[in-house]
This record gives C-alpha cells, structure tokens and sequence, in this order.
C-alpha cells in the first residue's frame, strides 16, 4: 500500500511540474527569465514547479499576470491531484480511481481549449438540446439520494458538450454552448465535492469560470467562484483564502442580473467565511445582505446552478452562530429550522450543530440524540459533506469519552465514509 502511496505522489508532483511548466513556457518564459521578472532566485521556480512549496500571496497578482491566467485559473495551476494524493489504502476500488483520473480528468483537460476552437460546422443536435439536459441534471441532482450517482449521467454529458464544441460552426452558437459548459462543469464539481474529491472539484470549478469569463456572463462567473471558495472553507479550512475569492464573486454579482439572486447568495457564503474566521460585525453584515433576496421576486432563480431563494437563511444564521460561538442564539435558530421539511443533507448538518451546541453546554443526552441522528442520516446520504461536518464534532466528544454512548458515536464517526462517483453504468 505504501509503495503505491509513494507512486502516486510522484505522480501528483509531475502532473504539477508539467502543468505549470507547460504553461511558463507558453508565455515565452525559461525559469531563469520569470525569475527575474518576480524578482525570486531562480531556484524557486524550480521548487514551485516540483511542488516543494508555493509561491509567496504577495507573489500571486505578478505571477498570474506573467503567465496571463487569472488567481482562480493559478490557482489550480499550482495544486496537486487529489486522487493521486489519496493512499491506496483509503480509496474504495482502486480500478475505480483508475478509471475516473484516465477518463474524467482527460475529457476536462479536453475542454480547457475551449478559446481555441476552430469552427468547423454545425454542432450537432442543437444547442437547445444541451441546456435542457443541463436543466434536467440539476433537478435529478436536487432530488438525489445519493448525488455520486448521477456521475455517469453528468460525464456522458460532458462528452457530448465538448463533441459539440469541437465542431461548434459560428461564434455565436460557440458562446452558448461555452455558457452551457460553464453551468455543466459547475454541476460536475458539486457531486465531485460531495463525494470529497476537493481537486477534481476544484478544476471543473475552474474551467466553468474560464467559460462564464469566456462569454461575459458575470452570475455563472460569481455562482463558479462561490463554490470555488467552499472548497477552501470545508476542505481546505482556509477561510482567509475564502474571504478572498468570495470577494471576487462579490464584485462579479454586483455587476449581473440584479433580478437574480447571486449577490445574495454570496453575501450568505460570505457570513459563513467570516464565521470560520472569527469577524462577528462582518458575518453580521454579510447575514443582513443576504436576507434582502426576499426583496426578489419569485423568478430571482432559475433553479438550476442558482438556487438561492432565501429559504435556508435561518439554518445559515445558525450554523454562524456556532461558528461565532453564540450558542443560544444557534440552537433558537437551528430548531426553528428542523420544523421544516428538509432533505437528509440539510438534516444531518442541523443536527450536527445542534450535537455541537450539546457538547458546549455539557448536556451530553443532546450530544447522543443529535449525533446518532445525524450519523444515521449522513450513512444513508454518502456524503463527503455530510461526513465532514460530522468530524468536526470529534474534538467536542472528548470530555465526554468516559460514557460509552459517546465512545461509541466517536467510533462511528471514525467509520464514515463516502461513496466514490462512478464513470460508467447508469444512475440508481
């Protein structure tokens, strides 16, 4: 298991170098020459691109400028893949993973030439034919028990928008389907983050903000970088760079449709940023922006890569508080909110709050019953999301080790794991 642990790193280090070298070398530059042009020693060029550290923040606007790609697009330049990072010994079906890095990461490397493409003739079947399926896949994404299962649907269709846009036979036809792209890569990347493959996601999140830039579409573009930054948040646990790309999205949003909801469903990530880090009067600010959504209409939506309708807002402002630590404000709020009807997803992370807020006040009979269902739920869904946020009790349980109910629940919690998305068969 080692060995191949040792293998795959090796491998995740080439694919860095390759990638930002190929690129260093598309802008004209050797090692020695945009060493200068930073002001670094050549030699750190040398290590960023072998991986062995990364270029300084201050570093970063320079850097992106000299290899003409945004923050968003460097960043992604500069990360490793999180499958072959992943120990053999931690992956569920190592032919799985085999197919899903040969196949899926190939067809979105495909289609990061999509500024390249030469018209060549009609493409085929419409472009109306892939917007409904698009429509189609985020409402089966929505009602999905378990959203892995909707990977082979969504790489089918992967394949089928990038034949299209390999023989796309006028700019104008090439534009839509560079926003149906933009929307499809977004849908990619969020069952690639529910099931915890935070790079993958990361990349499709990536390129669908290349496409939304591509055709100027500023809400697609604010809607990519806002689930961008919950990759930070939750799996990286780098709120400052959250903050950062929620910014951007911020500034996009301000400048789309003001009859949508995207600046509101910013604002309502954002207050879950400054929550993490710790800024009470911006979270505060953030919450109060995003409760003006209800000032929309009902077409504020469209249901699909936008769905922000205000109607989680009293679960945001709960999980906030306990970020902030404001207990008894979260558990007023989060209650109110299990009086609803909810999906497994949104139950398990209420409940698990609500453990959270136990734990704090000692109560250890909350902690049981919210845990146990929150684990139940998180079991049945398969959610890399789910389960992370559960995780996050196991500090929290530790006062507690000495009733055998709580060491129960910390094992289980051990035990969790999620479903890898498929990229063959049908969806159940």
């Amino acid at each position: 298991m080692s060995c191949g642990y040792v293998t795959d790193r090796r491998l995740a280090v080439k694919v860095r170098r390759d990638r930002f070298a190929r690129q260093r070398r598309a802008c004209g530059y050797s090692q020695e020459s945009l060493a200068d042009a930073l002001g670094v020693d050549r030699t750190s060029i040398g290590r960023w691109e072998r991986g062995e550290n990364d270029p300084r923040p201050f570093l970063l606007p320079r850097l992106a400028s000299l290899l003409k790609v945004t923050l968003l697009e460097l960043d992604a330049l500069l990360q490793r893949n999180a499958i072959t990072e992943t120990p053999v010994a931690q992956t569920k079906g190592g032919d799985l993973d085999d197919v899903i890095r040969r196949d899926f990461l190939q067809m979105v490397t495909m289609a990061t030439t999509l500024s390249d493409l030469n018209p060549l003739g009609k493409a085929p079947g419409g472009r109306h034919m892939y917007q409904s399926m698009n429509d189609h896949l985020w409402r089966l994404y929505a009602r999905a028990q378990s959203r892995s299962s909707l990977f082979p649907l969504v790489h089918a269709q992967i394949e089928e928008l990038t034949s299209a846009l390999g023989c796309a036979g006028s700019d104008i036809v090439r534009r839509q389907l560079c926003g149906d792209a933009a929307e499809l890569f977004q849908l990619a990347g969020e069952v690639l983050f529910d099931c915890g493959r935070y790079t993958d996601a990361a990349h499709c999140y990536t390129l669908a903000a290349s496409a939304a830039r591509e055709v100027d579409h500023p809400d697609l573009w604010a809607c990519a970088l806002t689930r961008y930054a919950f990759i930070r948040l939750y799996g990286d646990h780098d709120s400052g760079r959250a903050v950062q790309l929620l910014d951007q999205a911020a500034a996009l949003a301000q400048r789309g449709d003001s009859n949508l909801s995207t600046r509101y469903w910013v604002a309502a990530v954002q207050a879950e940023a400054y929550a993490v880090a710790g800024d009470v009067d911006s979270c505060k600010r953030a919450l109060d922006r995003a409760t003006e959504v209800r000032t929309l209409n009902g077409a504020s939506r469209n249901g699909g890569w936008l769905r922000f309708d205000g109607s989680r807002l009293a679960e945001q402002r709960g999980t906030c508080y306990v970020r902030l630590r404001r207990f008894d404000l979260a558990e007023s709020a989060l209650s109110e909110v299990l009086r609803e009807k909810l999906s497994t997803r949104r139950q398990s992370s209420v409940l698990t709050d609500l453990a959270m807020v136990g734990a704090q006040r000692r109560d250890v009979d909350q902690v049981v019953d919210c845990a146990r269902q929150a684990l139940t739920l998180a079991q049945r869904n398969a959610s890399s999301y789910t389960a992370c946020r559960l995780r996050t009790l196991k500090p929290t349980l530790t006062p507690f080790l000495a009733d055998p109910r709580v060491r129960d629940l910390n094992a289980r919690i051990d035990e969790l794991h999620t479903t890898a998305p498929q990229s063959r068969g049908g969806a159940s």
